[in-house]
Order: structure tokens, then sequence, then C-alpha cells
């Protein structure tokens, strides 16, 4: 393989990551379950308080979360803990809120999501 190609290659591999990373974050559930935690680790019975959801559909995606590497599980006794495993994502998250600020109009009258 010429030196091009490699390089397109690492290239569609790390845009493949970014695609995976952002789908993460691309479900309405996982990113409320998400949002929960940036108040701090929690338990799925905390989540399911937090945000209405049953059990069964806070594990699912805390387990997608966690396939992701978003978010981290820590066991105490009986219960365990989950916590954002990165605080760069929330920063990330915060940054999009702000563009969010700027182009909310634009982003609601897109006809193409």
């Amino acid at each position: 393989m010429d030196k091009a190609a490699a390089t397109k290659d690492e290239m569609l591999t790390k845009m493949r990551l970014k695609t995976k990373f952002f789908k993460g974050l691309a479900d309405t559930t996982r990113l409320i379950v998400f949002e929960s935690l940036r108040e701090g680790e929690k338990t799925v019975s905390q989540l399911m308080e937090d945000t209405g959801y049953g059990q069964s559909t806070i594990s699912n995606h805390l387990a997608c979360l966690k396939e992701c590497g978003l978010v981290t599980v820590r066991q105490e006794g009986r219960n365990n803990y989950y916590s954002i495993r990165d605080d760069k994502v929330v920063e990330i998250l915060r940054l999009a809120e702000q563009v969010l600020a700027d182009v909310s109009l634009e982003m609601y009258n897109c006809l193409k999501y």
C-alpha cells in the first residue's frame, strides 16, 4: 500500500471513530442519562428517579455509553455507580450548548437533519 492510500485509510479510521463517539451521544435517552451524570456518579436507581425511565431502558443505554467509552462503572457492595469517564466530554457538551444558543433557530429550521 502506498503512502497516500495509508494516509487515506488512517483518515477514514479516525472519521469512523469520531462517528462512533458522536453516535454514543446521538440518542435523546442516552443524552438525558449522560446529562444526569454531569451532576456526579449515580446508580441505576438514581438515574431512574432523575429521568423517569425504567430500569431496562437505563441499563441498556448505560451499556452503550460504557461500550463507547463515555462512562465508567464502579462497584461498591451490591451497587454499581456510573460516572462520566472524561470531563472533556462534558466540555464538548458545554461548547455544543454555546453553539446551539447561537444557531438554534437555523438548526430548528434545517430540513436536512
